[in-house]
């Protein structure tokens, strides 16, 4: 019993204590909040340039490329260039053995020689009416058959001769000196580094937009702090029916051979660029379908605007329709607004930076 009388008196008591604290603070009679002006900051509409960008990732292709091999079988005569050298287009760079073509082609030489001072001489003879035409025929066939021997065996030793097909840089040497070759095997690598070709691909989304010139930006992880231009120089015919994507072609000019081949570079599509009204991304208030931002008029009092908007970057909106440049708009404190909402503005930049934000003000 007495233990129920102690709990009752401890619940007397704390209630006691509540009661009394919620009087203390209770505020005194005839006391009234603030107006509800809210601080807020507040920014510019400003025209800017709008560049419509797509990212990809591309990569890097010599303008003219190709594995170096020998179109016969034999063991390597010469090795005509080093590694990394600048070749010229018809350059020999590597000689196979070719004893028995040499061989062949002086004999082919002789024997058309041969049947040229031959031909002459029967020439001579017809005229005079002391060989018949017909051997005079005889001869000219032989004469030519003989010189058509000296092209196969010429031919025949350019097949035992590699020879740059265009200008351009070689790689790395892969034989050596006597080493047996066969058709395939790669000797070296030449690569014409003047323009580099930049593949990539685009989502057929943006097929629309792509056309052949528009100009590319494009970035290297090797060369932080620079970028290549380039333009598009073609457009697939084709969309990947997998990845739903059309693979697009640019060159960059590469005079200081900066860019290699097989680099991996992102990719900046410009589209176009046009004079905008921007506004930051923040001051727009999306209430179901509508779209708003709160407008400064005289009096610092707040409007709400309906505004239609256009294209994004990260940061910023396009606006379409509904604002003008110049005019102010709330970007911080919109949560706490409505429309003719009285403010106050604490930008540090505003001319009314000095004011004082009075009691009863909701800062955010």
């Amino acid at each position: 019993m007495i233990k129920k009388l102690l709990v009752l008196i401890l619940i007397l008591i704390i209630g006691a204590a509540l009661y009394y604290i919620g009087q203390l603070n209770k505020p005194p009679q005839g006391f009234r909040r603030g107006p509800g002006i809210v601080a807020v900051v507040v920014a510019p509409v400003i025209s800017d340039i709008f560049t419509d960008k797509i990212e990809a990732l591309g990569t890097t292709k010599a303008n003219e490329s190709v594995n170096l091999s020998a179109t016969t079988t034999d063991k390597i005569s010469k090795i005509n260039f080093t590694d990394g050298m600048t070749a010229k287009e018809g350059q020999i760079l590597v000689e196979l053995v070719s004893e028995e073509e040499t061989a062949d082609l002086r004999s082919a030489v002789v024997n058309a020689e041969q049947q040229k001072r031959d031909l002459i001489r029967i020439e001579g003879l017809v005229k005079a009416r002391t060989l018949p035409r017909a051997r005079l025929d005889d001869q000219r066939t032989l004469y030519k058959k003989s010189r058509a021997d000296v092209q196969v065996a010429q031919s025949r030793i350019r097949d035992r001769q590699i020879v740059a097909p265009f200008d351009g840089q070689l790689g790395l040497r892969l034989v050596s000196l006597g080493s047996l070759v066969t058709p395939g095997t790669v000797i070296a690598t030449l690569d014409d580094l003047s323009v580099i070709k930049l593949d990539f691909t685009v989502p057929e989304g943006f097929l629309a937009t792509l056309k052949v010139g528009q100009t590319i930006k494009a970035l290297s992880d090797a060369y932080i702090n620079m970028s290549f231009e380039g333009v598009v120089s073609n457009i697939g015919s084709r969309i990947d029916p997998v990845s739903r994507a059309v693979t697009v072609r640019a060159i960059i000019p590469n005079d200081d051979r900066y860019l290699r081949p097989g680099m991996l570079m992102r990719v900046n599509l410009i589209k176009n660029q046009s004079q905008s009204i921007m506004i930051p991304e923040e001051a727009l208030v999306t209430s179901e379908d509508r779209k708003y931002v709160f407008l400064l008029q005289d009096g610092n009092i707040v409007k709400q605007q309906p505004v239609v908007i256009g294209r994004r970057r990260p940061g910023a909106i396009e606006i379409l329709e509904g604002l003008e440049i110049g005019q102010k708009i709330i970007i911080e404190g919109t949560l706490k607004l409505q429309d003719n909402s009285k403010v106050i503005i604490k930008n540090t930049d505003s001319k009314n930076s000095d004011a004082k934000i009075p009691d009863g003000v909701n800062n955010p």
